[in-house]
């Protein structure tokens, strides 16, 4: 019998690049829209199906624990008698979240990334996962990309995105300038961070320092077992204040991309 594929989320790095926010608080944490990062990134992978996620923790990894082992306090009104230690819940109905399987583990506070996955190893029972980072958003059809991964032979896929420029690209003639493109889409492609794995990938990670993103990930496509998933969709991770700043203010505007619920509810299977 088939069993569900889960979701390794990688929520254990300090996110130095965002110290106006993460000084006191893991990054996932940072909040969009008045949720934390970790619900946007859960919930895009809930409303396809996927359920059961395995979070690495590390960095402050004990304020994501609160808030998951509270979820229904934290996102619902409460009315607590304190005397008896009891609580009502008000209008606690059903949201994104509601049925999804959380298994945390404290993967410590140095741990590289591939080292995380290495130890979460004893909640991957299936014959392959998924893998996400925990500070970025995306409108990703998650079960095209698992479909996309069980269609070929190779072990890993990554999802690739076109890069966008950090600047304002000019074309020149001269001295004259032809055209002003402010932060154009690049003809490069990048990884956005979403990975499915068979389970062999975990023999390939080894030692807490193992950097998921240099020999595992180089290994792979030099052997020809990495595949690249496009796409052409929303995707924006957060590594700065300037771009916490820009997804709040798409969340403001009332559009935001990732939020979109899919055509199709299939349940994927691994």
């Amino acid at each position: 019998m088939d069993e569900r594929c889960p979701v390794v989320i990688l929520c254990g790095g300090k996110g130095t690049r965002l110290r106006e926010e993460t000084e006191y608080k893991p990054k996932p944490m940072v909040e969009v829209g008045g949720r934390p990062m970790l619900w946007h990134v859960m919930r895009n992978f809930a409303i396809h199906g996927f359920r059961d996620f395995v979070i690495c923790l590390g960095y402050r990894g004990e304020l994501i624990r609160e808030y998951l082992l509270h979820y229904r306090a934290m996102t619902n009104d409460v009315t607590i008698l304190l005397d008896e230690e009891s609580s009502t819940l008000h209008d606690a109905g059903a949201d994104e979240l509601s049925g999804c399987r959380v298994t945390l583990v404290d993967t410590g506070q140095e741990t590289a990334t591939g080292g995380r996955i290495a130890r979460v190893r004893r909640y991957l029972p299936g014959e392959r996962f998924i893998v996400s980072y925990g500070d970025g958003v995306s409108d990703l059809d998650a079960t095209a990309l698992l479909e996309f991964h069980r269609s070929h032979p190779a072990l890993a896929t990554v999802t690739a995105v076109r890069a966008v420029s950090r600047f304002g690209v000019l074309e020149l003639d001269g001295d004259t300038v032809g055209s002003f493109s402010e932060k154009p889409r690049l003809d490069d492609w990048i990884s956005a961070g979403y990975f499915v794995f068979e389970r062999e990938v975990l023999e390939r990670l080894s030692g807490d320092d193992c950097v998921l993103e240099l020999e595992p990930l180089r290994s792979l496509a030099r052997e020809g077992e990495l595949r690249a998933f496009r796409h052409h969709g929303f995707w924006q991770p957060m590594d700065t204040y300037r771009e916490y700043e820009l997804l709040n203010e798409i969340w403001q505007r009332g559009d935001a991309p990732w939020l979109r619920v899919p055509s199709r509810a299939e349940t994927p299977r691994a």
